[in-house]
């Protein structure tokens, strides 16, 4: 509580102007010419001393050299751009009239290229109710399917070793390390605990392990446990020492690999469903979102009750990442107290909120008690109309605890998706303006050490080990709603798809085939289907599932990308289409019925087949003339010198893949020369 006390008596301290240690970027785009612009507002105290714009690919690990504006601009204009692509910029000012610095992030993109592949996705499921929600669970996989991935699913006991567990998910991404991308944990999976820190600065009463799902995401770093020996904590569960199972490393012993998210609703005493029916819940939530089922309004709500810190301001983490995904205009700041309250009535995707803090509770989000705390129990009571939350605040990023804040916001009954601690360190999600998922920016923050591409002033903790996603690692900002009643049915000329129209502005749809629901499922139109039907021949016999996925053209505050919406699925039992019985249709075409002729004379046919033609063969007097016409236009140069004089038969045979014959009806031709007669004489002689 003395600590509490003391964090809140700085709070008293907090300004308004938390927001100008960040540059609250957009974007906006056209494409002719093709042109990023990039705007930011001013600053609220002082015009800063300049600007300095960075761009670099978003996978690159540098930024090159910047672009220096005056501090009196608030825009820059990229021409050097291309349709299709994405281009991450930093903004960086300085401001010498009250020494801070401000940076801004975007991945900004010009109808930036659909991604409907996004590669595996390790689903690990504890399996105290994996029975229990067997529908539901298998709901979640058909979702995940649905959005682009792969999914691997092991079930574990929560009393089993996260050695195991690693194990699982290690054997997965060896097998293909460059498709398996993330790792969804849903249910009391085991912790991993790591280190010998305090994050939130509170020596030595939470100094030691903290919760570490990092681990689950390194797959090639040494963890040791045989260094650290701390059990200076005022829990037990904090305390380190040799042997114990709990890691020795306060920072990963190398760069993450995979997005790793975690579902927890274990030991939340304060809501009375029980763990089981939470994360019904939360299945129940997660399907609503992803289906536009509910929606939020593209907005964020701040409160900042902490307020800059010498430069710390760790609410500039709401402000940096709200701004990319809704613009500046579309940030509420709201006054202490009023952050729940607001919460329960308007509609936000996206909340931040930061005060002193405990493991339930942060203070100034509330309006009762002397802090006006909010707590996990306010939760319980007021059903929080926000998807995303950030949060800062003492102790609840130690979120295996009881009752934790963090945890609380996902038992929400209609909204609490995801949450994180963002702040120490600060959490950089710009990409998901333009449509990559939580567990990407996750993954970022966590390998952006204390030297990261990607800053605050001061930018403490960041690197550590407690850096964590509460929930689905795949979840994205802008769900589309997807088609409906996809239905399939077989004919001779293959399976028949039909679906009703996604009820949003979509551009059209894309079809998929897999041999099973669970993929991997290829995409079969290369290009947009505007109506709602499909038809896939020349399908061999056996079962498949189809998939079809609305794609929209998503206007942002960081430009435009092509986003496709969940799938809808049917499965289809299809037989071999019958044999092509139908025989193509000939006829000729020249020279005329009765025509006479002499020297060298064309031949030629048209000829067409319900499937296509193969070959056209001219026929003299029923042999074959010439050579078989394997291709259009059905032609031959008949030389009729080497005919006798007289009348003559001409016909045409056309025939198909399948072996079935057309025959032409025959015209008569009447061959009038200096050639030889039809004795093999002289003509004229004698």
């Amino acid at each position: 509580m003395a600590v509490l006390l003391a964090l809140a008596a700085q709070a008293a301290l907090a300004v308004e102007n938390t927001w100008d240690y960040a540059v609250l970027v957009t974007a906006s785009v056209q494409t002719s010419p093709p042109r990023i612009t990039l705007s930011w507002p001013q600053d609220t105290v002082a015009v800063p001393d300049s600007y300095t714009v960075y761009r670099k690919s978003v996978g690159a690990t540098s930024w090159g050299a910047g672009s220096v504006v005056p501090g009196s601009v608030t825009g820059f204009s990229d021409d050097n751009v291309a349709i299709g692509s994405a281009y991450e910029y930093q903004i960086f000012k300085t401001n010498s009239a009250y020494h801070s610095s401000g940076y801004g992030y975007i991945d900004a993109g010009v109808n930036a290229a659909l991604v409907d592949q996004r590669g595996r996705l390790v689903l690990i499921v504890d399996n105290t109710y994996a029975g229990e929600l067997a529908d539901e669970l298998s709901r979640l996989q058909q979702d995940l399917t649905g959005d682009g991935w792969m999914v691997l699913r092991h079930d574990v006991a929560r009393n089993d070793s996260v050695l195991n567990v690693k194990n699982l998910i290690r054997a997965d991404y060896n097998t293909d390390p460059a498709n398996v991308k993330a790792v969804f944990l849903f249910g009391h999976v085991p912790v991993p605990y790591s280190g010998d820190l305090a994050a939130d600065f509170h020596v030595p009463a939470h100094q030691g392990a903290w919760p570490a799902d990092v681990f689950y995401g390194d797959m090639d770093g040494t963890w040791t446990d045989f260094l650290v020996n701390h059990t200076g904590a005022e829990s037990t569960r904090n305390w380190n020492v040799r042997g114990d199972g709990k890691f020795d490393q306060s920072y990963p012993p190398s760069a993450v690999e995979l997005q790793v998210g975690r579902v927890d609703l274990s030991n939340l005493t304060a809501f009375d469903q029980g763990e089981k029916e939470l994360l019904r819940q939360y299945l129940n939530k997660d399907h609503n979102y992803r289906h536009r089922l509910l929606s939020a309004e593209r907005r964020g709500l701040i409160h900042d009750d902490l307020g800059v810190r010498n430069g710390e301001a760790y609410a500039a983490s709401g402000w940096r990442n709200f701004a990319p995904w809704f613009a500046s205009a579309n940030i509420t700041d709201v006054p202490t107290g009023q952050w729940f309250p607001t919460l329960a009535r308007q509609n936000y995707l996206c909340a931040y909120g930061c005060g002193a803090g405990s493991y339930t509770s942060i203070t100034g989000l509330c309006n009762s008690g002397p802090y006006n705390e909010g707590t996990t129990w306010d939760f319980v009571a007021t059903d929080t109309i926000a998807v995303f939350y950030m949060f800062t605040g003492s102790w609840l990023a130690d979120w295996d605890s009881e009752n934790n804040f963090m945890r609380g916001a996902l038992g929400t009954r209609t909204f609490g998706l995801a949450a994180v601690y963002a702040g120490l360190p600060h959490w950089f999600g710009h990409h998901m303006g333009l449509g990559e998922t939580i567990g990407f920016s996750t993954r970022l923050t966590q390998n952006n050490g204390p030297n990261g591409l990607y800053r605050n002033q001061i930018n403490d903790s960041a690197g550590l080990v407690h850096v964590a996603l509460m929930g689905d690692p795949a979840l994205r900002l802008h769900p589309v709603a997807p088609a409906s009643g996809l239905t399939g049915t077989t004919d001779s000329s293959g399976v028949r798809l039909s679906w009703a129209a996604s009820p949003d502005a979509v551009l059209g749809y894309h079809v998929y085939r897999a041999n099973t629901a669970a993929g991997p499922f290829t995409r079969l139109t290369s290009g947009l289907v505007g109506g709602t039907s499909f038809t896939d021949t020349g399908v061999a016999s056996g079962t498949y599932t189809y998939m079809v996925r609305a794609v929209k053209l998503e206007s942002t505050s960081s430009g435009t990308y092509f986003n496709p919406s969940q799938g809808v699925f049917v499965s289809v039992s299809g037989s071999d289409p019958p044999p092509d019985a139908t025989p193509p249709s000939v006829s000729i075409s020249a020279p005329a019925n009765n025509a006479t002729i002499a020297g060298t004379v064309t031949i030629s046919a048209n000829a067409s087949d319900n499937v296509g033609v193969v070959g056209v063969q001219f026929k003299l007097d029923g042999a074959n003339l010439g050579a078989e016409v394997m291709s259009a236009p059905y032609s031959f140069s008949w030389n009729t010198s080497a005919t006798g004089n007289g009348s003559h038969s001409l016909t045409a045979v056309a025939r198909d893949g399948a072996g079935n014959q057309g025959t032409a009806n025959g015209v008569t031709v009447v061959v009038r020369g200096r050639g030889r007669g039809p004795m093999g004489g002289i003509a004229g002689s004698g």
